[in-house]
């Protein structure tokens, strides 16, 4: 059986002052290098080990699977363009507490983030959500069983969830928050209800 986990990047430097990131490539913080060091620790006391590990090929998506690799002892981590984040449009370099004058009425809020739907020269959800699924034909062509780890950011690792379970992308927003360096589990049989393997503090969203 093919065990896929998603683990989304640490803080950047973008998401510590409030910025919609998206394509741009800030680098990890000092908390940011921190929790990547916590979610590698939380991988080795939970026993787990990889026969791969991908990663988006964004800088603070990057640099969390180096310290991951680095404190497994593996190798460098493989880059697959297809788990970048969202393209967030006109929107990237805007701030978070903006979203909602900016983009009401066509958002989605929860109690920790409201989500943009349709940002101009950007990916909508449908559009990331087939991407999600190019992502996991590939992992599922390259593996057929084994253990492989996914280093991420917090809409792709959504979309990545929505369509491994064959969830609708709507309800996935509002189901659970992924928050950096957390760690979520995607396997056949496995409730999807309960996603996360590992969850550290969180310092924004």
């Amino acid at each position: 059986m093919l065990k896929i986990y998603i683990a989304r990047h640490g803080q950047n430097e973008d998401n510590a002052n409030g910025i919609l990131n998206g394509h741009r490539d800030m680098p990890l913080t000092d908390i940011g290098i921190n929790q990547a060091h916590e979610l590698a620790d939380g991988i080795k006391n939970a026993g787990l080990t990889f026969d791969a590990i991908y990663t988006s090929p964004l800088s603070r998506a990057k640099r969390t699977a180096e310290i991951v690799c680095e404190t497994l002892g593996f190798n460098q981590p493989i880059p697959l363009d297809s788990l970048i984040e969202r393209d967030f449009g006109i929107l990237s370099g805007e701030l978070v507490s903006d979203i909602e004058k900016l983009c009401a009425p066509d958002i989605i809020k929860t109690d920790t983030i409201t989500y943009f739907l349709a940002p101009k020269n950007g990916e909508t959800f449908p559009d990331l959500l087939e991407r999600a699924h190019h992502a996991l034909d590939y992992i599922r062509a390259e593996h057929a069983d084994g253990s492989i780890l996914l280093v991420s950011h917090g809409d792709m690792g959504k979309m990545l969830y929505a369509s491994f379970y064959n969830l609708p992308w709507q309800d996935t927003l509002t189901k659970f928050h992924f928050g950096n360096c957390e760690l979520l589990l995607l396997a056949e049989g496995t409730d999807p209800h309960q996603p996360h393997v590992v969850k550290i503090e969180q310092y924004n969203h």
